[in-house]
């Protein structure tokens, strides 16, 4: 079972970090990429109801992808619910939070406002997976691709699968 799943993700993430992005803006890749490690990270409180947190700072693009696509449907006893930010001040609690490469002057604020929470950080820009988020896009040799911090994820009281560690560039 845990080989198809490795199957699973291994094909998604190829398809999506190299034809699906040549045709898809990238708001829509990185939503659908997000969307995809979301099923792959396990939470403290993964069995409780209520709602399934995805806040934004700084992508309406992102959000409203995200909001369009997934925003009211179920994520097991949970409901996926978007929130956008324009900054860390506006924050609430969010079980992701993705900060665009705009609001990157945002990451410390944000990251120091979350830690020990068990939010998943994503960002989108270098050097802010060595920085302390869990997970940051990076486009190598024009392919996207994503690192993964595991001591942001442990800080962030989360587990990783092995299958979304072994596609990631591990820091």
């Amino acid at each position: 079972m845990k080989t198809i799943q490795k199957v699973f993700l291994a094909v998604a993430l190829l398809v999506t970090s190299n034809s699906f992005a040549q045709d898809r803006p990238m708001h829509e890749v990185y939503s659908m990429m997000m969307f995809n490690f979301v099923k792959y990270v396990q939470w403290p409180d993964h069995t409780s109801t209520g709602d399934f947190v995805i806040g934004v700072v700084g992508n309406p693009e992102v959000y409203n992808t995200l909001n369009a696509w997934y925003g009211g449907k179920p994520r097991g006893t949970k409901t996926y619910v978007i929130k956008s930010f324009k900054s860390a001040a506006e924050m609430s609690d969010c079980d992701v939070v993705f900060i665009d490469k705009s609001k990157s002057g945002e990451f410390d604020a944000i990251n120091n406002k979350v830690k020990g929470k068990g939010t998943l950080v994503i960002t989108d820009k270098a050097g802010l997976g060595e920085k302390g988020s869990a997970i940051n896009f990076r486009t190598i040799d024009n392919k996207l691709k994503f690192e993964l911090n595991q001591k942001a994820v442990e800080a962030s009281n989360l587990k990783v699968s092995g299958a979304l560690t072994s596609m990631a560039i591990v820091i």
